[in-house]
C-alpha cells in the first residue's frame, strides 16, 4: 500500500499583500506529477485546507481543479481530506455527497447523536465510524483511515482540552479495532503535539498561549500503525516516535520558516510496518533576509549588497520565479528619504520587498533601557504594558515584533485586564 499524506495548504494565504494563487497552482501542478509517478492508493490531506474559513472563490476554484485532475489521472486512488483549525468544517464538507462520488471522502464536522438513557436523561454519542474510512487498493489489500478533523472544544467537551483529545482518538481507535479488528490503522489527525517544534518568534501556526493545546500520547500502547498529522508546518516526528509525523507545510508561511524543507510524504505500508519518504518540493518563490549573517549595514550599504545579491528584472517585469525579500538596516540611520531609496533598488530587481526590519546596533544594546525617560514610580506604573513588552523584546531580539505577535499580546493583556475587572 502506497499512500501520500500532506497538509496544511493555506489556498488564499496572503504573504504580505501578495496573493499566492500562483504559488499554490504551482505546487498543485507539481503534485499532480507527483500522483501520475507514484500511483498512490491513497492521498491524505490533513487540515488547513484554506487559509480562512471563507476562502475566495479562486482558492475554492483552484481547489476543486485539482481534486477533478487527481481523480481522472488516478481514477483508483482515495483521497481522505479533513479540517483543520483555519477551515470552516461546513464549508469544507458541504459538497460531500458528490465528492464521495468520485472517491473522494471529506470528514470536516463530528456527527453527535443523543439517545435516552435508563435514567431518562439524554446521553451524548459520538459517531466514531463516521470517521472510519476502509481504502483498498488493486489487489485488495486494505488500509483502515481514521479520519479526525481539528477537535474544537465544543467536540471535546472537557476542561482539560488534551485529556478531552486524548480520549477522543483513543476511543475511536478502540472503535476501529473492533470493526476491524485485523485491520492496519492509519489516522490523520490535525492538533499540536506536545515538544513539537515550532516557529521561533512567530504566530503563524497559531499555537495557544501558555500550550493548553498540546497533546501528549504518555502510555498509549495501544496507537494506530501510523499516524499523519497536520496543524505545525516544519516536517518532523512526533513524541519521538516511528508511528508518527507531521508532514510539514506545502509553502512556508512567514519568514521564521525560510528554512524548513517542504514536500509530501510517501507513506509504504509492508505489512503493518510504515515506512517514509519525503517527496521534496521546491517553493516557486524563494524567501531571503538580507544580509543574511548579523551585520549592521547602513542604507547605502543595503543598496550596494541588493546591487551583487539580487538578479536584475527582465524588461522591467518579475519572472515567475522572483524572491521574497526581508531587509535588515540599522535602526539609528533610517530615514524616509532612505527607505524609498532602498525600495527604488528592489524594484529594480527580480524580488518583492516584503519588510524593511529595523535593528538596534549591537553597540547600543546595552544603553535602551537607560534611554527611556521615566522619571518616577507613578511613571512605571501608568505606563503602557504593551510598550515596555515591545522594548523588551526589542532588546532581546534585536529586532520588532510583528503584527500577528503584537496582536497576540494584546489579546493575552486584554484577557487580564478582564479577568482583574471581574
Amino acid at each position: 500500500m502506497k499512500i501520500i499524506a500532506t497538509s496544511d495548504w493555506h489556498l488564499g494565504n496572503l504573504f504580505h499583500g501578495n496573493d499566492r494563487l500562483p504559488e499554490h497552482k504551482h505546487f498543485m501542478d507539481w503534485l499532480l506529477t507527483q500522483i501520475d509517478e507514484q500511483k498512490p492508493d491513497a492521498l491524505l490531506i490533513a487540515g488547513d485546507i484554506f487559509d480562512n474559513g471563507n476562502p475566495s472563490a479562486n482558492a475554492q476554484s483552484a481547489f476543486y481543479e485539482f481534486l477533478a485532475d487527481a481523480t481522472q489521472r488516478c481514477p483508483e486512488m482515495q483521497i481522505v481530506i479533513t479540517a483543520g483549525n483555519h477551515d470552516s468544517a461546513n464549508r469544507l464538507e458541504a459538497p460531500r455527497a458528490l465528492l464521495t462520488r468520485h472517491k473522494v471522502e471529506i470528514r470536516g464536522n463530528i456527527r453527535i447523536e443523543w439517545e435516552k438513557g435508563d435514567d431518562g436523561e439524554r446521553k451524548r454519542i459520538v459517531n466514531y465510524d463516521d470517521l472510519i474510512i476502509p481504502v483498498r487498493n488493486r489487489e485488495g489489500e486494505e488500509i483502515i483511515v481514521l479520519a479526525v478533523p481539528y477537535l474544537r472544544s465544543d467536540i471535546v467537551q472537557s476542561q482539560n482540552y488534551s485529556k478531552g483529545v486524548n480520549e477522543f482518538i483513543r476511543e475511536l481507535t478502540q472503535r476501529a479495532r473492533e470493526l476491524h479488528p485485523d485491520g492496519i490503522l492509519l489516522m490523520m489527525a490535525h492538533m499540536y503535539a506536545t515538544g513539537a517544534d515550532i516557529a521561533k518568534n512567530d504566530a503563524s501556526e497559531k499555537i495557544i498561549i501558555g500550550g493548553q493545546e498540546e497533546v501528549s500520547m504518555d502510555g498509549w500502547s495501544n496507537h494506530p500503525d501510523y499516524l499523519t498529522c497536520g496543524h505545525i508546518h516544519k516536517r518532523q516526528r512526533i513524541w519521538n516516535t516511528d508511528w508518527a509525523r507531521y508532514s510539514g507545510s506545502i509553502l512556508p508561511m512567514s519568514f521564521a520558516e525560510k528554512d524548513y524543507t517542504h514536500g509530501v510524504d510517501l507513506v509504504t505500508f509492508e505489512g503493518r510496518k510504515a515506512s517514509v519518504r519525503q517527496l521534496v518540493y521546491t517553493p516557486q518563490h524563494r524567501l531571503r533576509i538580507l544580509p543574511e549573517g548579523d551585520e549592521e549595514l547602513s542604507p547605502k550599504d543595503i543598496e550596494k549588497l541588493i546591487e551583487t545579491e539580487l538578479p536584475d528584472r527582465t524588461d522591467g517585469k518579475l519572472d515567475e520565479h522572483f524572491e521574497y525579500l526581508v531587509l535588515k538596516v540599522k535602526l539609528d540611520t533610517v530615514s524616509n528619504d532612505e527607505i524609498s531609496s532602498i525600495e527604488e533598488a528592489v524594484n529594480r530587481k527580480n524580488a518583492v520587498l516584503c519588510k524593511i526590519q529595523k535593528v538596534i546596533p549591537q553597540s547600543d544594546l546595552h544603553t535602551t533601557g537607560s534611554n527611556t525617560k521615566l522619571q518616577s514610580i507613578d511613571d512605571i506604573l501608568n505606563r503602557n504594558p504593551m510598550d515596555t513588552l515591545k522594548e523588551a523584546f526589542f532588546i532581546v531580539n534585536k529586532t520588532e515584533m510583528n503584527d500577528e505577535q503584537e496582536t497576540m499580546l494584546q489579546e493575552l493583556l486584554d484577557s487580564i485586564k478582564n479577568e482583574e475587572s471581574n
